[in-house]
């Protein structure tokens, strides 16, 4: 069965539903309550009856026992209603329509017989002497004709309030279903780039989570795409630096006269296609970082990846002299995604071998601890002032200091993957080396 679309179609459905469910129960419990009535009340007006004629013919033996005698028909509905009188075996009187034969057994009580087409409901009961029986019958089709004249106008006036009430329960849904028609409008007459919070009024209290989850959805989209345009800003004003150095360095070496000043152009040109090319390379990692769903987190041993980390760096071309030491004894198990982990620790090694000067030392360390473990980085550069430290992770931010050259992505990088795992991300400048001190722990609701 195909389900409704409309919410107002179901809602009215279930009430039509449950309106003739109950009402079609109470309706039976009716007729059957009233049937039951009735027949009581006819089966009483037959005894009674019996009871008349009972005492009518102890006075008629008084004067004559032979003649038969006719009761006349005096109402429309008579041929619905019979009686016999019976004495010592003989019929003695009897209304017009009955026949001349007992219409039922003689025996006292009440008996359900079939003359002809026709049923019949017969008392039957003795006068003051056991030799005469009165026998008072009516057809149950008076009986049914009676119980549908009492019950047809009330089912008539039960169906029309049946009608009255779904047309009211129509215009009650309508009115009630009304906020959800404002808000289906107002969203779908929305441009694409109209993200404002929603503000309907008259907002029944059931729709509020509904509105103020959507206006959460609407933020979060404007954020997202608030970011997207600065990243694409920013990205098209870091790109023309390195494009606007390789053209320069293309025309030095098309207008150079001899192979040395040459040979420095086509350098140039190749680092700036270096810079340009890991530039690319981090906005696309970090695009892919932004659109990516927390991915599921399997055991790994960051003693280890940090070792295959810090052999990278050593052979990086930001490495310059640089004092690269490891401090990882043992296994170290944590939580989360192996590769996205190396980008990590790529990405806080490489900041460090950027940020520091040639030759000076820099450390990874990764310990277990009694919450789990903590990963930390640490230069001997000049280190972060407070406003340094509150920029951190902005993109295209980089560092005063900067040795060589950068696109300020990757502390973005590095905190978009602490967030998907689960870790805290946190920096201050080091008390031994000098220089900045990121530390990274698993968050307390990750432990």
């Amino acid at each position: 069965m195909k389900a409704l679309a409309s919410l107002q179609a179901r809602l009215l459905a279930g009430v039509l539903a449950v309106a003739l469910g109950i009402g079609g129960l109470t309706a039976a419990l009716a007729l059957r309550q009233a049937e039951h009535e009735l027949d009581e009340l006819l089966d009483a007006h037959l005894t009674q009856a019996a009871a008349l004629l009972v005492v009518q013919h102890s006075r008629k033996l008084a004067h004559d026992d032979d003649m038969v005698l006719d009761a006349p028909s005096l109402h429309r509905y008579a041929p619905r209603a019979v009686f016999q009188v019976f004495h010592e075996g003989r019929l003695a009187l009897r209304s017009s329509q009955a026949p001349i034969e007992p219409m039922a057994p003689l025996a006292d009580g009440f008996h359900a017989v079939t003359r002809g087409d026709v049923g019949w409901r017969v008392f039957v009961t003795h006068g003051a002497s056991a030799d005469v029986t009165v026998l008072v019958g009516e057809s149950e089709s008076a009986r049914q004709e009676i119980l549908w004249a009492m019950l047809g106008p009330l089912l008539g006036l039960g169906a029309a309030a049946l009608v009255l009430m779904l047309l009211l329960a129509v215009a009650v849904l309508r009115w009630g279903l009304a906020p959800l028609r404002r808000l289906r409008t107002e969203l779908a007459t929305r441009q694409p780039d109209q993200l404002a919070s929603l503000a309907l009024a008259d907002m029944p209290a059931e729709l509020a989570p509904l509105l103020g989850t959507l206006n959460a959805l609407f933020a979060r989209i404007e954020a997202l795409l608030q970011g997207e345009r600065r990243l694409t800003a920013d990205a098209a004003h870091e790109l023309r630096t390195p494009i606007a150095a390789i053209r320069i360095q293309a025309q030095v070496a098309q207008g150079a006269r001899d192979g040395a000043e040459r040979a420095q152009a086509l350098a140039a040109t190749l680092a700036g296609c270096d810079r340009a090319a890991r530039l690319v390379d981090q906005l696309l990692m970090l695009a892919r970082l932004e659109a990516a769903a927390a991915p599921p987190r399997a055991p790994l041993d960051l003693a280890a990846l940090a070792r295959q980390a810090v052999a990278d760096a050593a052979e990086s071309p930001q490495q310059r002299g640089h004092a690269l030491a490891l401090d990882a004894r043992g296994p170290v198990p944590a939580r989360g995604d192996p590769l996205l982990t190396q980008v990590l620790l790529r990405n806080l090694l490489d900041n460090a071998l950027r940020y520091s000067p040639p030759g000076s030392p820099v450390t990874l360390s990764v310990d277990a601890t009694t919450g789990g473990w903590q990963l930390c980085v640490e230069d001997g550069g000049p280190g972060l002032d407070e406003g340094g430290l509150a920029r951190l992770g902005q993109r295209f931010q980089r560092g005063a200091e900067a040795t060589s050259s950068g696109s300020g992505l990757g502390w973005s990088i590095v905190l978009r993957i602490a967030a998907l795992q689960g870790w805290g991300v946190s920096a201050d400048r080091s008390p031994t080396l000098g220089g900045l001190r990121v530390r990274l722990a698993p968050e307390k609701s990750d432990e």
